[in-house]
């Protein structure tokens, strides 16, 4: 059986294809068009507009998370207002566009974000991971919302149950001189220009990509049955 999804506001593709090599028929989803390779799997344009014209299994979802960010919540000080005078609105903007996907008529549905205040604005995350969890060696705490879709399963260490352990070292990181820590990955990234910058800090690590799409294809296949 082949599974009809949409994986939204992504278009590296990154958790396209690992669907694809599965069989299914999924689609990235963004207003740019696609860096992943696919064109032929790529729909440009409106997420809520799309959802019209097809009939979707699931839906994951990378809703930007510029305004959503809990490291963009001291712009929102009065100090900034003149600086960034539609901060606030942006901010709005993007929770309405976040629930507007967690509120769409599919039955399975994955919201992806940072830490931020959807959290408090919408509901507490169902799970936090990161991409060290699942043999990527970074640091990236990622909340997930599910609805009808289960936890990712992850191993960190063999038990009497499983000796196929998915946890590897969390990277190198970058210690600054007030002793705060950070991936370095992620300061490395610093040094490119704002849209590059973007892109690589919101692309799906690989085995997070996987591990989507080989446990929740499983399950929303069993759930057919």
């Amino acid at each position: 059986m082949k599974l009809k999804g949409i994986i939204a506001c992504e278009e590296s593709q990154a958790v396209t294809k690992e669907f694809r090599k599965l069989g299914h028929e999924v689609y990235s989803c963004d207003l740019k068009d696609c860096s992943g390779g696919h064109p032929e799997w790529h729909l440009k344009g409106s997420i809520f507009d799309i959802v019209k014209n097809y009939d979707f299994d699931f839906l994951i979802g990378h809703p930007p998370c510029t305004f959503l960010t809990v490291t963009g919540n001291k712009w929102m000080k009065d100090e900034y207002k003149d600086r960034f005078p539609t901060r606030k609105q942006d901010r709005e903007d993007a929770v309405n566009f976040f629930m507007g996907l967690a509120n769409l008529d599919i039955k399975h549905i994955c919201l992806e974000n940072p830490v931020g205040i959807m959290s408090t604005r919408y509901k507490k995350a169902d799970q936090l991971i990161h991409p060290y969890f699942f043999g990527d060696e970074a640091m990236k705490a990622t909340c997930l919302w599910l609805k009808n879709l289960p936890k990712l399963v992850h191993q960190k260490q063999a038990d009497l149950f499983s000796e196929q352990v998915t946890h590897v070292s969390k990277g190198e990181q970058v210690t600054f001189k007030s002793g705060k820590k950070m991936a370095k990955w992620y300061v490395d990234a610093t040094k490119l220009n704002s849209y590059d910058r973007a892109e690589v800090r919101s692309k799906t690590f690989n085995g997070i990509a996987v591990a989507m799409a080989n446990q929740w294809s499983e399950y929303i296949l069993n759930s057919k049955l």
